[in-house]
């Protein structure tokens, strides 16, 4: 069993507004997100965490578009990492595999969801990753260039991130036992000195940050022909 945590409990401070319900492609933003979950063959059930304020929304979304697989709709932490905690407090007794994935990626495809999670039953831990293609420098405090960066082997860590759930738990519990700060699952589990393999993604899966990441969303979700 498959339990999806969507993680939408951010304040979008650099959007100025709650980058979530902002619409696109005729849909909210989360919806597009849990949508693609909804359709993922195999996912089995999916958690939102979100704020407080927000939860009564997700609801109303959720009735409106009739997501099935929506069980638990919880408030998260300060941080991140509080968040993917409430959710993984949520687990059904007999989830075996947690996905999470950031709300803010609505580009997220059923067939990529798939593909994270094939290698992780292989793996234990399997991550999207986009590879890195533009030219990177070190700068000082001022700005200036002071080194390249080899690109070569460099990739930025996307979600889904897919575990084995003792896995995940285990990280997560060393997080906090040790007091540690992490941005991501993947920092998460190789504090434990596990291997995480990464699915190179080819596909456009960003994450929105800025308005200007709404228009470019809505084009390619009208490029792929997925909007209602």
């Amino acid at each position: 069993m498959l339990t999806a945590i969507i993680v939408a409990a951010g304040d979008s401070r650099r959007m100025g507004f709650d980058k979530l319900f902002a619409m696109i492609a005729g849909r909210p933003v989360i919806a597009h997100t849990i949508d693609a979950f909804e359709r993922a063959g195999c996912v089995d059930e999916i958690i939102v965490v979100t704020r407080e304020d927000r939860r009564a929304e997700i609801k109303t979304i959720v009735r409106n578009e009739n997501f099935k697989k929506v069980r638990p709709i919880i408030p998260g932490g300060k941080h991140r990492q509080d968040s993917v905690r409430a959710g993984l407090g949520q687990l059904a007794p007999d989830s075996r595999y947690v996905a999470i994935h950031d709300a803010a990626r609505p580009l997220i495809t059923a067939e990529q969801i798939e593909s994270v999670f094939e290698q992780c039953r292989i793996h234990a831990a399997a991550s999207l990753a986009e590879p890195i293609s533009d030219t990177l420098k070190y700068a000082d405090a001022e700005f200036f260039v002071t080194a390249p960066v080899d690109r070569h082997q460099l990739y930025a860590m996307q979600t889904p991130q897919i575990f084995e759930r003792q896995l995940i738990e285990d990280a997560y519990r060393a997080v906090y036992a040790e007091n540690a700060s992490v941005t991501d699952e993947v920092s998460a589990i190789e504090r434990l000195g596990h291997m995480i393999i990464l699915i190179p993604n080819k596909d456009l899966n960003f994450k929105i940050t800025y308005p200007r990441d709404l228009a470019l969303a809505e084009f390619v979700l009208k490029q792929r022909g997925t909007f209602h």
